[in-house]
Parts: C-alpha cells; sequence; structure tokens
C-alpha cells in the first residue's frame, strides 16, 4: 500500500533533510573543519612565540633554564596528573584510543577541558624550553573540536569523525593537506569506515585548505629543488633507511618500555612521577645549556641544516635525548616536530659520508628515514617531507629510504609506538567509569 504524497514528503524531509542525520553530520563535519584550520594557526602562532620567548630568555640569562626548566616540568607534570591525566604525552594515543570508544572519548580524552588544557600546557612546555611539539596536541584538540561539533548538531558520532578531526589537525598542522589524508589511513584508521569516505577525506581537505587560505602557500621546512642520480640513490637511501631504522626503532621501544624498566631496576620512583619529572627536566636543561640547540621542537635547527649549515655531530643524539627526557616526563607536547629534527641530525651526520651527493637531499632522507623508524608510518613520513619541503623531484628516493627504515625499526621495536602508547587509554575508556 502507497504512503500519501504528502506523508511521503515528510518521510524523505525527515531522512534527508536538512534536519536529517546526515545533514547534521555533514554540518557538524564541515564547520569544525573550519574551525580545525583556524585554531591549528592560532596554536602555532602561540607555540612559536612561546619558542621564541624562551630563546630570548636564555640569550639573555643563559643558566636560568638549569633552575627554571626542572621546575616547570615539576610543576606541569603536577597540573597534568591533577586536573587533566587525559592530556599527558603526544595526544595522538589518545585519539587512537577513542577511535574505538567513541561515545566514552567525548566525555573523557577528547573533551573541550581536556582540549583546552592540553593546548595551555603543550605552550607552557615550550615556554620553559621542553623538548615537544605541537602537532601531536594538534591532532587531540582537532578531534576534540570535532566531538564538540557532534553534539551541537545533535549528530552520533562514528569512528570516521574522530579519525577525520584528528586527521585534520594534522594537515593543519603542517599546512600539508595529503599528510593529512594518509596519516588517516595509516595511523588512526583501524575502525575505518569506507562507507564514509568521502566524507572524512573532505574534512581533512577543507582543514587544509584554510589553513592554506590564511597562512599562504609555504614550505615548513623551506623549499628543497634538489634531484638525485639513481646511483646517488643506490648509495644514500640504504644507509639512510637502516640507521633511521635503527635510531628511530630504538626511541620508539625506549619510549615503549622506560617507565616498565624504571620502576623494576628503581623501584623507589614507582609512585613518584614528580621526581622523576624533575630528573627528566634536569636533563633536558643539561643538553640545552650545554648544547644551545634542543630547545624545543627543533625547527630552527632542521631549516638550517637543510640549508647546509654545517650541524655539531653531536645534535642528532642530543636531540634523541632531550625528545626522550620530555616525553618520558609525562608532560603534555607532540614528538612530531623533535623528531624530524632529530631525523636532520642524522642527515647531517651522513652528509660528510657522501660528500659529492646533493647535501639537501641528503639530510632529507635521513629526516624521513628516522620518522619512519619512530611511528612507522612511511606514507605519512614522506607525504610530510614533500609537502613541507616542495621536494617532490625526491619522492622515489624518500620512499625508498621510508620503506627500509621501517622494515629495519620493525626488527628494533615490534610494537608501532603511538598504537603501545594508546593501550591505557583503551583500557580507561573500557573500564566502568567510561
Amino acid at each position: 500500500m502507497k504512503l500519501p504524497i504528502n506523508r511521503r514528503w515528510r518521510v524523505l524531509l525527515r531522512r534527508h533533510g536538512p534536519a536529517s542525520v546526515m545533514w547534521r553530520r555533514r554540518a557538524a563535519m564541515a564547520l569544525g573543519a573550519i574551525t580545525i584550520g583556524l585554531a591549528a594557526l592560532l596554536f602555532a602562532r602561540l607555540a612559536d612565540s612561546a619558542s621564541t620567548v624562551f630563546t630570548a630568555t636564555v640569550h639573555a640569562i643563559w643558566w636560568l633554564p638549569l633552575i627554571a626548566t626542572p621546575l616547570a616540568f615539576v610543576a606541569i607534570a603536577w597540573m597534568t596528573r591533577r586536573f587533566a591525566p587525559e592530556a599527558a604525552g603526544s595526544g595522538i594515543p589518545q585519539v587512537i584510543a577513542s577511535v574505538h570508544q567513541p561515545k566514552a572519548a567525548l566525555r573523557k580524552l577528547i573533551s573541550p577541558k581536556i582540549a583546552a588544557i592540553k593546548g595551555a600546557f603543550t605552550l607552557l612546555a615550550l615556554l620553559c624550553g621542553a623538548s615537544v611539539g605541537r602537532e601531536g596536541p594538534t591532532v587531540q584538540i582537532s578531534a576534540a573540536i570535532l566531538g564538540w561539533y557532534t553534539r551541537l548538531f545533535r549528530a552520533p558520532i562514528r569512528a570516521s569523525m574522530i579519525i577525520a578531526g584528528g586527521a585534520a589537525g594534522v594537515a593543519a598542522a603542517f599546512n600539508t593537506p595529503l599528510a593529512g589524508v594518509t596519516f588517516a589511513i595509516e595511523e588512526l584508521a583501524d575502525a575505518y569506515e569506507q562507507r564514509v569516505a568521502l566524507l572524512v577525506m573532505t574534512t581533512i581537505l577543507l582543514a587544509g585548505i584554510v589553513s592554506l587560505g590564511f597562512a599562504g602557500d609555504y614550505v615548513y621546512f623551506g623549499a628543497v629543488g634538489e634531484h638525485m642520480s639513481v646511483g646517488s640513490v643506490i648509495r644514500v637511501a640504504p644507509v639512510a633507511g637502516v640507521l633511521g631504522g635503527l635510531s628511530g626503532g630504538l626511541f620508539a621501544r625506549a619510549m615503549l618500555n622506560i617507565g616498565p624498566a624504571r620502576d623494576r631496576w628503581v623501584p623507589w620512583f614507582k609512585g613518584r612521577p614528580i621526581v622523576w619529572a624533575f630528573l627528566c627536566g634536569v636533563v633536558v636543561a643539561l643538553l640545552g645549556v650545554v648544547t644551545g640547540l634542543t630547545w624545543g621542537t627543533g625547527y630552527s635547527a632542521a631549516h638550517a641544516i637543510i640549508d647546509g649549515t654545517n650541524a655539531p655531530y653531536w645534535f642528532g643524539p642530543a636531540k634523541f635525548t632531550a625528545t626522550l627526557a620530555t616525553a618520558s616526563s609525562g608532560l603534555p607536547g607532540g614528538i612530531f616536530a623533535p623528531s624530524l629534527a632529530t631525523g636532520a641530525g642524522l642527515g647531517a651526520l651522513l652528509r660528510p659520508l657522501f660528500p659529492d651527493d646533493p647535501g639537501g637531499a641528503v639530510v632529507l632522507l635521513g629526516m624521513v628515514a628516522y620518522f619512519t623508524g619512530v611511528v612507522r608510518a612511511p606514507l605519512t613520513a614522506v607525504i610530510i617531507i614533500v609537502e613541507a619541503t616542495a621536494s617532490r623531484g625526491l619522492i622515489m628516493p624518500l620512499f625508498l629510504s621510508a620503506l627500509i627504515a621501517h622494515s629495519v625499526s620493525t626488527l628494533v621495536c615490534k610494537e608501532r609506538l603511538y598504537h603501545g602508547l594508546a593501550k591505557p587509554w583503551r583500557t580507561a575508556l573500557s573500564g566502568p567509569t567510561a
């Protein structure tokens, strides 16, 4: 029996009209993407300002970080544990965990409160010279923004929407829309929903377009127009891949095991996270004061190395140590930019070994290899480097180096870093209070 025409129209409007679930979801994701792009730009400006203030302070009073940095580590670690434990660390593991329990995550891991504290405490960490990046926090903040819009429009939350929000943060943070797409596929997509793939990609690209529109078509690490011959690729890429995979895998393994190893070998530290944060702050302060190069994101140092500046041979290991100390201290902050800076230090070590090959290209191979070794997302690593340096002529050498690094890193650390770090958050969401 056919429905009356008027009733059929009402059914169609309810299912497909402006007030339907489909259109509410689309509105939430569209407005969320625009907001993410603007928020990522603002966060980037504030992070750069925080780093600039710290650098100026160190130039004026070189010894101040020896006192201020460890005390700031203690204060930030205590405030994080007291007011928002879910804001600790990078933020990407929290988003990965949220994909599996979207509804519970909106109240705990990606709430507006957590996003606000995450951003504020990351800026404080940069103000005290911690070796952190803003990209991981941007991912968690972006997922929280999109989650807030879904609640505003009363749209059912899905895993795909959290994936879209987090990946849109990567696209806006690096000004690299394609990298956001690959990040969604490689890192966040355990519960990826193919039927809404187009909506997810549109959200990511829209956030990237907003970032491009306001910030301009800049390249994060400066343009690299060099090319490599087949002979150069055969010489350099395997060496960079093996060394990057080994060192990056070592970092990932250390990150996953430093807590249990510390509690096993020095039981006194168990239950004393603030003391541990203080010691990590001492390590970061000493490294920063002695080297003068390991503070903050490492963006300036990486940019200079790519441009041809001769970096000290110890920069890569020192940045590795500073980043590990900061990340294991419990402070909010990411490892994307510090890992790229460490990779640039590895590239600087490779450059004298291949003096007849293009120096900038050699450094980029070291960067992509180390970053792949850490996060085990070769496609994302390559796209970030290509988009952040306009080095499209190096895509194939970068892919070769990244794939080798991925294989080698797997031998050093069986578990992927972000997915291993996400396990406690998944457990928290699955508990009785989730």
